[in-house]
């Protein structure tokens, strides 16, 4: 797909995006418009991300649904519910909707709220994420230890690919978050690793290749290597509480 085709969709997209508005949400004061599609990077495949705002909510929600054959990602909010998913999305170091307010193309008749959101969502964004510390931190590199460590020794091929499949998006989150860079989640992953370090991103597609063909020791020395700048494999020691309200009364069987 070329640049003029690529704008084009975007703006199909854009007035689909504005139907949708009219027609489904007709009492919103202001909606971002966001997606692949509307940077220019989108596939006829992509969908069209959609923040709506309300003034007010009960509560919030998200839908999905197609309109004129593009399928639509709605998430559908008011001030306050926004805010509270913009600081969520910041404080897990996976900034998906603040991207996609930041990114997002304003519809809606209350454009300057919708302005003053996006320029503080902006400067969340550029804040950068918060060092990696405490009970999420810890988890991380568990969970890289526990999958690194599924990969030492002598495995049939399709175990060694499904293994790597499950650590890849682990590895991607400790490179990104322990370098002070924000982590993606599905395909966000090699694209921030890309823009971090292009000779990183290189080395983590290679070994991740050969993984995903059967042969993990790449992918296991790259694992290593990460964690040895976090002190190393962390397993003897680690400890995850149940919260206190899992129970249930004890039932007898008959």
């Amino acid at each position: 797909m070329d640049d003029i085709q690529k704008h084009v969709l975007a703006e199909r997209a854009l007035a689909v995006a504005r139907h949708c508005i009219a027609s489904r949400y007709p009492r919103a004061a202001f909606a971002y418009v966001a997606g692949s599609i509307m940077r220019g990077e989108g596939t006829t495949f992509s969908d069209i991300d959609l923040v709506v705002v309300f003034p007010s909510l009960k509560r919030a929600w998200r839908e999905s649904f197609t309109e004129d054959g593009f399928p639509v990602e709605a998430f559908v909010h008011d001030p306050q519910t926004l805010a509270h998913y913009l600081h969520q999305d910041a404080d897990s170091g996976y900034p998906i909707m603040v991207n996609m307010v930041v990114t997002g193309s304003i519809l809606g008749p209350d454009i300057d709220n919708a302005r003053v959101m996006q320029a503080w969502a902006a400067r969340m964004l550029a804040a950068g994420p918060k060092p990696l510390a405490g009970a999420d931190y810890d988890l991380l590199r568990y969970q890289v230890t526990d999958l690194a460590d599924d990969l030492r020794g002598t495995r049939p091929p399709e175990e060694i690919a499904a293994i790597a499949a499950l650590l890849y998006q682990k590895l991607a989150g400790l490179m990104l978050l322990g370098r002070g860079a924000w982590a993606g989640r599905g395909k966000w992953a090699p694209r921030l690793i890309r823009e971090l370090d292009a000779q990183l991103a290189a080395e983590f597609d290679a070994a991740f290749s050969l993984a995903a063909a059967g042969d993990g020791a790449r992918f296991l020395a790259l694992a290593d290597r990460e964690l040895a700048l976090h002190g190393g494999r962390y397993f003897d020691g680690y400890r995850q509480e149940a919260p206190l309200e899992a129970r249930r009364p004890e039932t007898s069987g008959s």
